[in-house]
């Protein structure tokens, strides 16, 4: 019955035929289980282990491989060779349902696992209750009945329920007063209801099917690597095209036995081609690079559970943030207190702030000039404001030693009100507080409450009711009898006569000019500092009185005044600034009325220069009402969004990304787990519920806001360095393939055998590109605005850049191998006519054996110098654009250190000999070590210019290819 809020209790009885004095009977059950199903949402069905295998294979470039491992596997069999030659997480949205419910069935009430529960069904809840489906209210047992429903929407304090209906149009979860959700908490108060919706059919339940609707997308980092993958594959395609297509005038050499034969040995080198232009260490690096990241942000309490969210969060550029318990403590602590100071020089109200903002009874109390208070209790009015604070109270504080913190059971505001009387202290300690200080934390806890609980013997209660709106408790201390009364203020002073003077412990009449003052705090306190506030009151009643009736709560007289809130943590405002200075827009989300958001928001401070938040403060109805263009507008200067329900928090997710906005979600509820999924990257908080954490990508594990701002500079760092090692290994992969198709072109001998250019893939590729994910983080990194999410991992120039090192690396490898030939003083010294013509020297007369063809010491200088000048290479990626002289070699000792192990591991294959016959080299003299330093060094003045031009934007080209659709194409949303 989803439009059970709208009915009347009558209504919702007849729909579902059931006798609220009987409750259903065995056949109805029967009946309503068949036709409703089981209260227990189902589970979510597992990815079978075969299509996570195959998963890890989803990459262009890793596919690319596999293809040409499997023609190079045909060919070889196809050749004759053998086979042994030829290889060489919203399952935990569970734990929120009840799992016992007292249930009114054949008119006898028993207590019933909740799965058995169906629509229909009359079921009674209490205090401590966990509300075992959705339900209409159809009786209160007591004066009112409250329930902690921020699981579900957010808001900050318990709500009250009601049995009327509601007329609400549009109505979300926090305007359906007469409905209890699955999964809330009953914190007041003793009620019956009928079972409106079970299982799915929750609100719990359209949570879940809201995650399981949201599928998972790919990263920013992905989606660009998946770009250049496929504009790799397009220029190495055509490469290896057009390296087959011109040697086909050689296939009927007679050194390749045949024209099929010689077609088969160049599409060999066209292969050998692809698998050396492919950066095949490229997906492993990156996933290395990204898990060092999450090493480091674990450090700063950020965990990590999606590698590539690391990355997204640099190119973050809207922050939704939750409210309670992200930007607040959700905790609510009482924050002012206002009492009367004296009468004698005319009526004077006296304000006490109160700090501490959690459920640690740590605070101090400050009077109106900003001076501490050494021993608060000795003041007459706060003395009697911590006596009926914890008197006038049913709430718990105690201490887990578990999670070393402290935990509450019981209303927020009774919770608050225990901390005060912590906070005030005892009279008679000199030293208070700090004498307090020396007890244990399970002993300070409740220390203080649990002194004046021993001080006053409870006689009589009378319960909270919403047509009194106040609370009363009889004391009996020492033949003396006081009443006790808390609640709201306008309620308390329309009873009071008398009011207490905080100066000398007076009592004096309650005037009208003092009564006017006490209004206008109230005001002030509710209004514009958006305080909830309690009016405290005491009287002194006839000894040996043993009961109250309600005619006892009048002539009261007034104690104080005392206002509290869901505080802000302290460290918020300077994240948000900061997000600010990163060109990050916060926009804060919550299920608290608008008036209440906007307060906090001039709380943190960070939001001062909008100074009027007409236009960027919106309720989740009002954003929904709006015009398409008007909602569009609205998108780009929002800063807050309230009385929200989960699916507009993941509406306005939707909306920000379908204008090409990069969403990073905070939250810490069930409520907030749709988005939090949504989102391009979920952030929940370490002590959120389990199925915020699991719909996430990152937890906090300190609950500090602050902690988003590092982590985003770390991942704009991880992103940077990214780029680095891309940079770095495409460059060296373009000059393998330079190489290789030089030579092709050139006719001259294979420079480098195939397990030759394994080993300088496996060296280089390696070790120095992980640590270049070392790299320090620019010290500006939260000073430019976040990158846009369509720019391409490599650019015009980039790969200009790229192509010029790359052809330099590889045109070097190719000056190694003829030098060795025509120029080295111990070689052949052969003409270059006569190296061109290598394959046919069996077939002709030669003046020089057609072994030296064979020698290993050409093809070991052309090694060498493509290794030691990838070194070199690497050294260059220390910054994109920063010279060496500027962040010289040493700022990463750990590039250093990859670079020199590299080198002892090529030493070691030149000059151990199972190692130099395994890899077809030989030891080079200190001559060719020369000319090797030679032909690598220049990389690093080549590249040095063109990160002088880059630096200088001023004189820097533009370098643009007439095919534009070589270069990866802007990724355009669909709208």
């Amino acid at each position: 019955m989803e439009d059970a809020y709208a009915r009347s209790v009558s209504e919702v009885l007849e729909f579902f035929g059931v006798d609220p004095t009987k409750g259903l009977t065995d056949i109805q059950v029967t009946q309503h289980a068949r036709l409703y199903g089981k209260n227990v949402l189902p589970q979510e069905k597992s990815t079978p282990f075969w299509k996570l295998v195959l998963k890890q294979f989803d990459d262009l470039l890793v596919k690319i491989l596999i293809a040409a491992a499997f023609i190079s596997f045909s060919l070889a069999l196809a050749n004759g060779e053998t086979v042994l030659s030829a290889f060489i997480e919203p399952s935990e949205l569970r734990a929120y349902q009840a799992d016992i419910a007292t249930v009114l069935r054949n008119g006898c009430f028993s207590i019933l696992p909740a799965t058995d529960l169906v629509p229909g069904d009359i079921v009674e809840v209490s205090v401590g209750c966990k509300i075992p489906a959705d339900m209409r209210m159809i009786e209160i047992l007591s004066d009112h009945l409250r329930v902690d429903q921020a699981i579900l929407t957010g808001e900050s304090c318990s709500v009250e329920k009601e049995l009327d209906a509601t007329t609400a149009t549009n109505a979300v979860y926090q305007d359906k007063t007469n409905i209890l959700f699955s999964g809330t908490t009953v914190v007041a108060g003793r009620a019956r209801a009928v079972v409106i919706g079970v299982g799915s059919n929750t609100a719990m339940g359209s949570i879940r099917d809201s995650m399981l609707m949201t599928e998972d997308e790919a990263t920013p980092l992905k989606k660009k690597l998946d770009e250049f993958g496929t504009f790799l594959a397009k220029i190495i395609a055509g490469i290896c095209v057009l390296v087959w297509v011109v040697n086909i005038g050689h296939f009927s050499d007679a050194a390749h036995g045949g024209f099929l034969r010689g077609a088969i040995h160049y599409f060999k080198i066209a292969v050998a081609l692809a698998v050396a232009a492919i950066p095949e260490g490229l997906p492993a690096v990156v996933t290395t690079c990204l898990a060092l990241g999450t090493k480091r942000m674990a450090r700063l309490n950020a965990i990590v559970r999606s590698l590539p969210s690391v990355e997204t969060l640099g190119c973050t550029t809207v922050i939704c943030s939750d409210k309670t318990g992200t930007l607040t403590t959700n905790m609510m602590s009482v924050s002012k207190i206002c009492v009367l100071h004296s009468v004698n020089n005319g009526p004077v109200a006296s304000e006490y702030v109160i700090s501490g903002t959690t459920y640690a009874p740590e605070g101090f109390i400050f009077d109106s000039l900003g001076a501490q208070l050494e021993i608060p209790a000795q003041l007459p009015c706060l003395l009697h404001i911590a006596m009926c604070s914890a008197l006038c109270n049913e709430s718990v504080i105690q201490y887990n030693p578990d999670k070393r913190i402290y935990e509450k059971i019981g209303e927020s505001t009774e919770v608050a009100l225990r901390l005060l009387a912590e906070k005030i202290g005892l009279p008679g300690f000199d030293t208070m507080p700090s004498a307090l200080n020396m007890l244990s934390k399970h002993e300070r806890a409740s220390y203080c409450n649990r002194y004046w609980e021993s001080q006053f013997k409870k006689v009589s209660v009378l319960e909270f009711s919403r047509d009194r709106k106040m609370m009363s408790v009889l004391c009996s201390r020492k033949q003396m009898e006081i009443m006790f009364s808390k609640g709201a203020p306008e309620s308390i002073l329309s009873r009071c006569n008398n009011i207490l003077c905080n100066d000398d412990g007076s009592t004096v009449p309650l005037s009208a000019h003092i009564r006017a003052q006490l209004e206008a705090k109230f005001n002030s306190f509710a209004g514009k500092e958006t305080l909830r506030c309690l009016a405290l009151a005491l009287k002194r009643m006839p000894m040996g009185q043993q009961s109250l009736s309600f005619d006892d709560e009048n002539d009261l007289t007034f104690i104080g005044l005392v206002g509290m809130l869901d505080p802000p943590r302290d460290e918020v405002r300077n994240a948000i600034l900061s997000c600010m200075n990163a060109g990050i827009r916060v926009i804060v989300v919550t299920g608290d009325n608008k008036t209440t958001a906007e307060s906090l928001c001039q709380k943190i401070g960070a939001f001062d220069h909008l100074g009027d938040f007409t236009g960027f403060s919106y309720t989740a109805s009002e954003f929904e009402e709006l015009p398409a263009l008007q909602k569009s507008v609205a998108l780009q200067r929002m800063t807050i969004l309230s009385r929200v329900e989960p699916s507009h928090k993941r509406m306005l997710v939707e909306a920000l990304q379908n204008q090409n906005e990069v969403v990073a979600m905070t939250g810490d509820g069930v409520n907030d787990a749709p988005a939090l999924k949504k989102a391009n990257i979920g952030i929940a908080m370490g002590s959120g519920t389990a199925v915020a954490k699991s719909a996430s990508d990152m937890v906090l594990a300190d609950d500090n806001f602050a902690t988003v701002v590092a982590a985003v500079a770390e991942g704009r760092a991880i992103y940077n360095n990214t780029k680095q090692f891309i940079r770095y290994m495409i460059s060296s992969n373009i000059g393998e393939v330079v190489c290789i198709f030089v030579a092709a072109m050139l006719g001259i001998p294979d420079t480098l055998v195939p397990v030759q250019l394994l080993w300088v893939n496996l060296v280089t590729d390696g070790l120095p590109a992980t640590a270049i994910g070392f790299n320090k983080q620019d010290s500006d990194v939260m000073k430019s605005k976040p990158r846009k999410v369509n720019e391409a991992v490599v650019s015009g120039w980039l790969f200009f850049r790229y192509l010029v090192i790359g052809a330099y690396v590889g045109l070097a490898t190719v000056a190694g191998f003829i030098w060795w030939f025509v120029y080295y003083d111990n070689g052949p010294k052969l003409p270059y006519n006569e190296l061109m013509n290598f394959d046919s020297c069996s077939t002709r007369e030669a003046n020089y054996p057609c072994s030296i063809f064979s020698d290993r010491h050409p093809s070991t200088v052309s090694m060498t110098v493509l290794v030691v000048v990838e070194m070199f290479n690497a050294l260059n990626n220390l910054s994109e654009n920063q010279s060496l002289l500027a962040i010289p070699p040493w700022s990463n000792l750990w590039l250093v250190g990859s670079i020199i192990f590299t080198m002892i591991l090529h030493i070691l294959i030149l000059y151990v000999q199972p190692l130099s016959a395994l890899f077809s080299v030989t030891p080079l003299s200190w001559a060719e070590w020369t000319a090797v330093l030679y032909l690598s060094f220049p990389v690093i003045i080549i590249d040095e210019i063109l990160k002088f031009f880059s630096r200088n934007s001023g004189i820097r080209f533009t370098f643009r290819f007439r095919r534009a659709d070589l270069l990866p194409k802007r990724e355009v949303r669909d709208k």
